[in-house]
């Protein structure tokens, strides 16, 4: 069964409403996420503190750890991001500004640090492809970020995406054109 292609949910002829793995917003729902895609999620909600409250990392990650669900993430992959977006924060930054159309203040926190993750996994994770980063950070604007911040982390991931792994991104694209 294919997904309708707007946000409306099929109902079945008794009125049941049918499961289609998406929220009303278009995110995945929670069960149909795998562990990193949880993994994800709750980087999301640990480098939000960081950024915002100036918590300390050890601390933000005791935190983290104990809330419900942890349990069904990647910790190994929670603990990359996690530390990993700290670490290179200001190289990041370095990476994002040229691209930005505001100043770096002015970016929702929750965009900026979706793009933080995005960048360490096109940075780091060579198993996960570049498609794959940018439609898992799409999705965590979706759910987390406001109404058009999804359209904004895929303008800056997309623009990224060729310096970060411009092996990938043109194979890819040759793929894709089409042969004389």
């Amino acid at each position: 069964m294919t997904e309708p292609q707007d946000d409306s949910v099929p109902e079945t002829p008794q009125g049941h409403q049918t499961r289609t793995g998406r929220t009303a917003t278009g995110a995945r729902k929670a069960a149909a996420k795998n562990p990193r895609s949880r993994a994800r999620e709750f980087a999301l909600q640990a480098l939000y503190q960081h950024v915002v409250g100036g918590n300390d990392a050890t601390a933000i990650d005791v935190f983290t750890r104990d809330l419900s669900g942890f349990h069904k993430a990647d910790a190994v992959h929670y603990d990359a991001l996690l530390h990993g977006c700290i670490a290179e924060a200001g190289q990041m930054d370095a990476l994002i500004e040229p691209l930005l159309d505001r100043t770096m203040e002015r970016i929702s926190p929750i965009e900026h640090v979706i793009l933080w993750i995005g960048i360490y996994e096109m940075r780091h994770c060579p198993d996960v492809p570049w498609r794959v980063v940018l439609n898992e950070c799409i999705e965590l604007a979706k759910e987390f970020g406001g109404t058009d911040g999804h359209k904004y982390v895929n303008g800056i991931l997309n623009g990224l995406s060729p310096q970060l792994r411009a092996t990938e991104v043109e194979a890819d694209r040759a793929k894709k054109k089409p042969t004389a």
